[in-house]
């Protein structure tokens, strides 16, 4: 199995770190962009996109303890720990370290140079990016200090049974969790301190509205209703200090009505509701807003509705490291110990399939994909309620009916569906891959299904649903004439040419002074094409 570089893990050949090729400084570069960002491992002996290393390979112990000598020489503010000489399979050998995350401090080289790590690249860190970083680290420290020093006897009671209880009762939790005592598993979730006082992520759960009140900066949710012309038509506001973040999130999903209404289209005999947003993408953009606010900044989060769209909006940017060209990779986190607690409540889903599940949702039902914009001071997350193409849709109902598929595997069917046709690289591009080669984990087994087709090579290769689907789903669906192969549609009117005799004249057309004429199949390709 070939091995990818990732936001956690990086692969060096033996030649960085020994002989004339040795290249200590853009490795402890690599250790420091890990340091910053959520820690990582990185494996020498084996170099990216390779499987294993060489049979013959042996690691010389010296050579591993002066390596990390080296890198903590090299590095400040970096924890380089569990050097380990690893033998595999096939005999060779490599070695591996580890390299903490930073909590509070930036981590930089000894030259004074910031690196962050993101997706499989160690980026320079300079300017209001800095600033950003410093941000972050503040923002990663907010949920474990206990600014209010509350005795855990002075928070509300009935929060903190209901919260112990919801954590008993779900199937997410451990049974060695749920038989902790009530002050054990509110110590596990973070939410009081060892000195029995409650953390800012304990008030937020457990306090009254009054300690809630006192935080930093409490969060109001404002939700606006907008008409055709933009003008507003319905507002309402949550106060965060009035509830814990599980009754916020009910609250609103009772209120946002709007947000439940449905398109009706036609499906055979009968009529299927279709919902402007799907249960699932709402609720997961809801919590993501509460979950990864940066706590440290005011501002309010924004659900805006317009006839078309929501759009979600949230103080501060995106976790550092996530950009709206790799959010549906990357796994980066603002609150942790917040996260945990949504995540074993069934609230949210698990670290790093928060926008997998957005993405498969808003494809299976051929809707555009989740457009983000983002800055140092605000998120923005647009989602369309779009028109379903009615057509696309039947052909994915009915291969969820007759195929065992994967989430990648409906992602991909809806993006090609909407697209009818689409280049390989432009495929990569929307499931934001940085190179073609791990396309295949996306495509999985639609082509030897023959749900997928393909035609071309290299970065020419097109994808397509494979034409006999429309006869074999019996949908009275026919394939467009867009997905048809020049040469092959050109070979086409050739043999209707060819069958039918001589060309009947009909709808004279001006070309210049001359008068020409098209046959009815001419007629219909020339509409299509347009």
């Amino acid at each position: 199995m070939t091995s990818f570089e990732d936001s956690q893990i990086d692969y060096k050949g033996l030649k960085k770190v020994t002989g004339k090729t040795a290249d200590f400084s853009s490795l402890a570069e690599t250790c420091v962009a890990f340091a910053n960002a959520q820690g990582g491992e990185i494996i020498i002996g084996i170099e990216d996109k390779e499987a294993v290393p060489n049979k013959t390979q042996k690691i010389d112990v010296a050579v591993m303890n002066k390596t990390i000598a080296r890198l903590r020489d090299m590095t400040d503010a970096v924890g380089i720990v569990n050097p380990e000489i690893v033998t595999h399979q096939n005999g060779g050998q490599y070695f591996k370290f580890s390299v903490f995350p930073t909590t509070r401090t930036i981590a930089t080289t000894s030259s004074g140079k910031v690196f962050v790590r993101v997706t499989d690249n160690s980026v320079p860190v300079a300017g209001e990016e800095l600033t950003n970083l410093a941000a972050e680290k503040n923002a990663f420290q907010w949920e474990l200090v206990s600014i209010g020093r509350i005795p855990l006897d002075k928070a509300d009671i009935n929060e903190v049974t209901y919260f112990v209880e919801q954590i008993q009762q779900s199937k997410l939790v451990s049974d060695f969790i749920k038989q902790k005592t009530t002050e054990e598993i509110l110590e596990h979730y973070q939410l009081i301190n060892e000195e029995g006082f409650l953390t800012n992520l304990g008030t937020i759960w457990l306090g009254k509205a009054s300690q809630r009140a006192r935080l930093s900066y409490p969060i109001t949710v404002q939700y606006i209703v907008y008409n055709d012309l933009e003008e507003k038509i319905r507002k309402k506001d949550w106060h965060f200090h009035l509830h814990n973040p599980k009754t916020l999130l009910l609250e609103i999903e009772k209120e946002a009505v709007e947000l439940n209404y449905s398109t009706e289209i036609s499906s055979g005999l009968f009529r299927k509701q279709i919902r402007n947003y799907p249960t699932e993408v709402i609720r997961e953009l809801l919590i993501n807003a509460i979950a990864h606010k940066r706590y440290t900044l005011s501002g309010d989060i924004f659900i805006e509705v317009y006839p078309n769209r929501m759009v979600i909006s949230n103080p501060g940017g995106l976790p550092l490291g996530v950009t709206a060209d790799n959010i549906l990779h990357e796994r980066q986190r603002r609150n942790p110990h917040l996260i945990l607690t949504l995540q074993d409540l069934g609230l949210m889903e698990g670290e790093g399939s928060g926008y997998d599940l957005i993405y498969e949702k808003l494809a299976r039902e051929i809707k555009p994909l989740p457009s983000i914009e983002s800055n140092f001071n605000k998120t923005s997350i647009t989602i369309y309620s779009g028109v379903v193409n009615k057509e696309a849709l039947e052909i994915l109902d009915y291969l969820a009916q007759h195929f065992q598929l994967t989430q990648k595997e409906f992602i991909v069917l809806g993006i090609i569906a909407s697209e009818k046709k689409i280049l390989s690289t432009q495929l990569s591009q929307k499931l934001q891959l940085n190179t073609e080669d791990r396309l295949s984990s996306w495509i999985g087994s639609l082509l030897e299904k023959n749900i997928l087709t393909s035609r071309g090579i290299k970065k020419g290769t097109e994808y397509l649903l494979n034409p006999s689907l429309f006869s074999q789903s019996k949908l009275n669906i026919k394939p467009s004439l867009k997905t048809i192969d020049k040469e092959q549609l050109k070979h086409l009117i050739m043999e209707y040419l060819k069958y039918n005799g001589e060309r009947r004249r009909v709808l004279p057309r001006s070309v210049g002074n001359n008068v020409s004429f098209r046959t009815p199949l001419e007629l219909t390709i020339e509409k299509t094409n347009n």
